[in-house]
């Protein structure tokens, strides 16, 4: 991102509880009480001072919304929950299927196509096709 400091993403803590309830429109009361009930867990200081990311303020956003709809905050909390769980299991899954998808062009004796005038034939992997209107089919590396 341009202009923000190194190290910095959306989820370092660097905004006070202050910062943090004017950002969302709210009270800082009310931030004290979402921590407390645990919606939004904000960072602490050495001095166990609050300190609110913008993920945080994103999540804030996210409780108003909910809260508006008129759902309870017991049931806000278990939305964000599951909305969490959800993002770390779709995390988890990308990895999975980066390490598939690795362990499979690594493996011994996989197939390398090559389509042509002449139909399909199978080529060495890593080898080019003989003839320059071929066209080689792979499943390429994924880099995320």
């Amino acid at each position: 991102m341009r202009g923000v400091p190194e190290g910095f993403d959306e989820t370092s803590p660097i905004f006070s509880i202050a910062a943090a309830a004017e950002l969302a429109g709210l009270h800082a009361q009310t931030l004290r009480q979402y921590d407390r009930l645990g919606l939004v867990q904000p960072s602490r200081t050495s001095g166990n001072t609050r300190r609110y990311s913008m993920r945080d303020i994103g999540r804030l956003g996210q409780v108003q919304l909910l809260s508006g709809e008129g759902v309870s905050l017991e049931g806000i909390r278990r939305i964000l929950d599951m909305s969490d769980e959800n993002r770390e299991l779709r995390i988890r899954v990308r990895e999975l299927e980066g390490a598939l998808a690795d362990a499979v062009m690594q493996q011994q004796g996989r197939r390398v196509f090559a389509a042509g005038t002449a139909g399909i034939t199978t080529i060495r992997a890593g080898a080019r096709p003989t003839k320059a209107n071929q066209v080689v089919v792979w499943r390429p590396q994924r880099r995320d």
